[in-house]
């Protein structure tokens, strides 16, 4: 019997736990399963564990977006605008900061 994808990245996670890689991996894999909430905890974690991975504070502010949590999204985007810009990540910074453009206008059509 094959293992899954996420499966096989969970052994990979267990040979090597601060692989932020692998663990944005599983997040994902998460993601297309329509597993929301293991996707959130996951991206959580990674963001904590792994605070200077850009590529979390977007997908994870999505997922905030998603449970209706507009200030965690806007405070997550935010946080890794910060993060991008101690990079020089400046492909990350911009689509971070068009998701606080979004999630803005997005909040003034609902009034």
């Amino acid at each position: 019997m094959a293992i899954s994808r996420l499966e096989r990245l969970k052994m990979y996670l267990a040979e090597d736990p601060t692989d932020a890689f692998t663990q944005f991996a599983i997040a994902q894999e998460y993601l297309k399963m329509g597993d929301l909430m293991a996707a959130r905890t996951q991206f959580e974690a990674l963001v904590e564990e792994h605070p200077g991975y850009v590529g979390t504070y977007y997908h994870l502010g999505k997922l905030y977006e998603k449970a209706g949590d507009r200030e965690k999204a806007t405070a997550t985007y935010k946080l890794g605008t910060q993060v991008a810009d101690s990079q020089s990540a400046m492909h990350e910074r911009a689509e971070l900061q068009n998701a606080i453009v979004s999630l803005q206008l997005n909040f003034h059509d609902d009034d």
